[in-house]
C-alpha cells in the first residue's frame, strides 16, 4: 500500500461517506477505488462494506435527534435486517470471483436503475401504504437486506421506498432509520466477512478513516445541501461506471 494509494482510498472514502449521507450511492465511488488498488472483486465488495460501516455510525450519530421518532419502527425492522444481511454475506462468499465479475455489471445496472427511479418509486409506493403495511415493509426489508449483504448498491433507496409503504413521510426521519438499519445489515455481514478472512484490512483502513469524516460532515450538512443536484452527479457517475464494467466484462 503506497502513500498515494492510501491517500486515494481515503479520499474515495471521504467523498463516499459524504455522498451516502446526503443522497446515497457512496459505494459507487468506493468499490472501484478498492478494486483499482488490487483487491479481487468479491474481496473488494466485502472490503467496501467494511470500510463504509464506520461512516454509517458517524451519520447515525449526526441523525440522533431524528432517531427518537422512529425507534419503534427500527425495532420492528431490525430482525429482518439482521437475518437478511447475514444471508447475503453468506451468498457473496460462496460466489467465485470469476462469476462475480460477470454478475457485477448487472448488479451495478440494477443499483443505478433503482437509484434513478428512487424518488418516483418512493412516492408511488407511499400512495399505497395502508393497513398491514408495516408487516409488508418488514418482508420487503428482509429481501432488501439479503441484497444488501450480498452487494448493497442502491440499498438505501430501496429502504426509503419500503418506509414509504409503512406510511413514513418525514425525509430526515427516513434517512435516520435507513442509516440504523444499514448499520445492522452491514455490521452483521462485515462480522461474517472478517471471520471468513474476506476483508483486505490494508485497503479498508484508509477508506474507513475518510468515510467517518465524510459521513459525519455530510450528515450534518444534509439539511443545507441540495440533495437533487448531488443525486444527479452520482447518477451520471453510476451509469458511466456500469457501462465501463459491462465493457470490461463482455466487450474487452
Amino acid at each position: 500500500m503506497t502513500p498515494s494509494t492510501w491517500l486515494l482510498l481515503a479520499l474515495a472514502g471521504a467523498i463516499g461517506g459524504a455522498v451516502n449521507s446526503v443522497a446515497g450511492g457512496g459505494s459507487f465511488l468506493v468499490f472501484p477505488a478498492i478494486l483499482w488498488s488490487g483487491v479481487p472483486a468479491v474481496g473488494a465488495n466485502a472490503t467496501t462494506a467494511a470500510a463504509l460501516w464506520p461512516a454509517l455510525l458517524a451519520s447515525g450519530f449526526a441523525y440522533r435527534r431524528e432517531l427518537a421518532a422512529v425507534r419503534s419502527m427500527a425495532l420492528t425492522l431490525a430482525a429482518s435486517s439482521a437475518v437478511g444481511g447475514l444471508a447475503g454475506a453468506f451468498l457473496l462468499l460462496r460466489t467465485p470471483d470469476a462469476t462475480f465479475v460477470k454478475v457485477l455489471p448487472f448488479l451495478l445496472a440494477f443499483a443505478a436503475l433503482v437509484f434513478s427511479l428512487g424518488p418516483r418509486l418512493t412516492a408511488r409506493l407511499g400512495e399505497r401504504s395502508g393497513r398491514g403495511a408495516l408487516w409488508i415493509a418488514a418482508a420487503l426489508q428482509l429481501a432488501i437486506s439479503v441484497y444488501g449483504g450480498y452487494f448493497g448498491g442502491g440499498m438505501g433507496i430501496m429502504m426509503l421506498a419500503t418506509f414509504s409503504i409503512a406510511g413514513m413521510t418525514h425525509l430526515h426521519s427516513m434517512n435516520a432509520l435507513k442509516t440504523v438499519l444499514g448499520a445492522i445489515i452491514n455490521g452483521l455481514a462485515i462480522a461474517y466477512f472478517f471471520a471468513s478472512g474476506a476483508v483486505t484490512v490494508a485497503a479498508a483502513v484508509p477508506v474507513a478513516v475518510g468515510s467517518v469524516i465524510g459521513g459525519f460532515v455530510g450528515a450534518s450538512a444534509a439539511r443545507r445541501l441540495d440533495a437533487k443536484k448531488v443525486r444527479r452527479v452520482v447518477l451520471v457517475y453510476a451509469w458511466a461506471l456500469t457501462a465501463y464494467f459491462f465493457w470490461r466484462s463482455f466487450g474487452a
